[in-house]
């Protein structure tokens, strides 16, 4: 037996695994091996494959944790156990001790992944339930003849999968999948939501053969079978009492610090992302505490009100650290869009795509892993309209015949009267007023779309989780449904793709189950008040972030693509339009008519262009094949 603590982890990567429904997996094990190419920017390190009559997975490694051993597909209990395994499991060490003491586990390997397939010989399908990371992994019970499978907690990583009556496929990235299925149909119904979301909600994906493993979800699968799913994680805003305040923040305050302290174990050198915001500003100052020569890293435009490059290096200043940064211009990202496109899998029409990819970019020169601050907002309640509840509370006090004639009303007063918006908000119930926080085309919109579907709703999205919900707030509930489209639909999509594009692994300590237990039991009225958001975390890091960041409002990596698309990226633009052959969906008529009155000045229509633009990309590539981006070699780090 060899157990250790010494802070060692695994390997985040890519990973693609294949159950045949006839016994005949040696005959799609090369198919295996060709997906996996499209894969090496996840793991550049090393690749390997295993089959059996029911299995073949294949494996690519970035490796992080126990850099001599874990190699995958890793063999468990004399091969009984097969695992390939994205991701990082933070706890472990202890989930290690506690196997070995209380069932006698034995372990060949110092890495995460043993403890992970070690834990399912002994606990079974609930050992998900003690994971604490981010992770997604398939394990082959060779003597059971079963395929286990789950996606953590988040949906930090992701997991596609496809299904023909040869069997099931599951991988890392869509465009593996694609390499196996052939079809490239787009899903009409995922493209209305994404016009609508600037994303494709799950457990959807663009093209209707391919769909997702879902965030906080575990299967089993047998040979000839259809999988089994099961919901391990159900949030749960348990909201206490807080008759101690202070005991609360210092409560805050100590599992961020917990959860920093094990998201920094690694075998290489870690650094920090570092905009000018409260969330990146706390991870990196308690990362420091951990690495006395951490290293961060910003991005921005040179236009003012876009970049945050000025207030990150005053707060790297004032918590010691070392600061790099990367200014991207318009010319770089015009050029670089298909390839940002190209390893998203899906559409994301999220500008700040690109920004995060060049600082990625620039990162993996020095570092192999970074800290970010991602999921402190839906947690804490951090955007400004989780407070909309707060101003609306006076009229969601009448009845609703009322609000409803106080939203005629307001329908016919003139744009820009102050209080008009108020009416018309009051009048409409939250299931229907709030879908998320980017709201691109709406329905009266869709005129462009022809395949636009009036039955087709982006309540049929936020539904579910409004049924789960009734119980609480409104802005708890506004949380809620965050967690299940926003945050993994595009936050962590972009924070996935755009750092393993790079070879570059993310980690994102506010998205830990214990934070999240801590979180989520936090009052309304500690955590939202009229004036800020994320009352309670501000008061928690009041003596870790410097006074500049502790107040300052969200910000985030803006990008200037309103001023762009009007002038520096207008002909690109219709370019792009113009060439498209996405004509079928989307009528080029209509999109360069609204270019057009964006470039006049008589609206801002830059989001919904953009989103346009990145569909059309997108199509070019993955459905038309015309566009063929040049995927550059991994970059390897400066410094280890």
């Amino acid at each position: 037996m060899r157990l250790t603590a010494s802070g060692i982890l695994g390997p985040v990567c890519g990973l693609i695994g294949f159950l045949s429904a006839d016994g005949d997996a040696a005959s799609v094990k090369a198919d295996v091996e060709g997906a996996l190419v499209s894969m090496r920017h996840r793991g550049p390190d090393e690749g390997g494959v295993w089959s059996d009559d029911d299995v073949a997975i294949g494996f690519r490694r970035l490796s992080i944790i126990d850099i001599d051993h874990s190699h995958q597909p890793l063999p468990y209990l004399d091969s009984r156990y097969h695992l390939i395994f994205n991701g990082e499991i933070y706890n472990y060490i202890e989930l290690r001790e506690r196997l070995a003491r209380d069932h006698g586990a034995l372990f060949d390997t110092d890495g995460d992944g043993e403890a992970i397939v070690a834990g399912y010989h002994y606990l079974g399908e609930d050992v998900v339930r003690e994971l604490r990371g981010m992770f997604v992994f398939l394990i082959w019970d060779a003597q059971e003849r079963v395929l286990f499978g789950a996606r953590d907690w988040f949906g930090i990583k992701p997991m596609y999968s496809y299904l023909d009556e040869r069997g099931a496929f599951f991988a890392s990235e869509k465009k593996s999948l694609l390499h196996v299925a052939g079809d490239t149909a787009v899903d009409t119904t995922a493209l209305q939501h994404y016009l609508t979301l600037q994303y494709v909600p799950e457990p959807a994906s663009m093209q209707r053969q391919v769909g997702r493993v879902e965030s906080g979800t575990s299967f089993t699968m047998r040979p000839g079978e259809q999988p089994t799913f099961r919901r391990y994680f159900h949030p749960d805003f348990a909201v206490r009492p807080v008759p101690e305040p202070e005991k609360l923040y210092r409560e805050i305050t100590e599992v961020l610090e917990d959860s920093v302290e094990k998201h920094m174990r690694a075998d290489v050198t870690v650094g920090s992302f570092l905009s000018g915001g409260i969330d990146s500003t706390a991870v990196a100052a308690l990362a420091k505490r951990h690495n006395p020569n951490l290293l961060t890293f910003t991005t921005g435009f040179e236009r003012e009100g876009y970049s945050e490059i000025d207030v990150a290096a005053e707060s790297a200043a004032a918590i010691g650290v070392e600061h790099i940064t990367k200014v991207v211009s318009p010319a770089e990202m015009m050029e670089t869009l298909p390839l940002i496109v190209w390893y998203l899998d899906d559409p994301v029409a999220d500008p700040a795509l690109v920004p995060l990819y060049f600082i990625a970019r620039e990162a993996r020169k020095h570092v192999k892993v970074v800290l970010s601050g991602e999921g402190a907002d839906e947690l804490f309640g951090g955007y400004t309209i989780y407070r909309e509840p707060i101003s609306l509370r006076p009229l969601e006090r009448l009845p609703r015949s009322v609000r409803r004639g106080l939203g005629r009303l307001g329908a016919v007063l003139p744009d820009g009267l102050r209080g008009k918006d108020l009416l018309r908000r009051g009048s409409i119930d939250i299931e229907e007023r709030y879908y998320g926080n980017a709201r691109i085309f709406r329905p009266d919109e869709m005129g462009l779309f022809k395949a636009f579907d009036p039955a087709v709703s982006y309540m049929d999205v936020t539904a579910p989780h409004y049924a789960a919900t009734r119980h609480i707030d409104d802005s708890t509930r506004m949380q809620y449904v965050d967690l299940f489209t926003w945050l993994r639909g595009d936050i962590l999509v972009k924070a996935d793709k755009m750092t393993m594009a790079n070879s570059l692994e993310l980690r994102v300590p506010f998205l830990d189950v214990e934070v999240f237990r801590v979180a989520s039991g936090i009052p309304t009225s500690e955590k939202l008040t009229s004036e800020t958001t994320k009352y309670a975390l501000r008061r928690a890091l009041a003596d870790i972030v410097p006074p500049h960041v502790l107040n300052r409002a969200k910000l985030g990596f803006p990008v200037p693509i309103r001023h762009w698309l009007r002038d520096e990226m207008y002909d690109w633009a219709r370019t792009i339009i113009t060439e498209s052959q996405a004509d079928p969906l989307i009528d080029r008529s209509s999109a360069l008519r609204l270019l057009d009155a964006h470039r006049g000045g008589r609206a801002d229509y830059s989001r919904k262009i953009w989103t346009l633009l990145v569909f059309m990309t997108w199509h070019g590539i993955f459905v038309e094949d015309r566009i063929k981006p040049e995927i550059p070699e991994p970059v390897y780090p400066v410094r280890l």
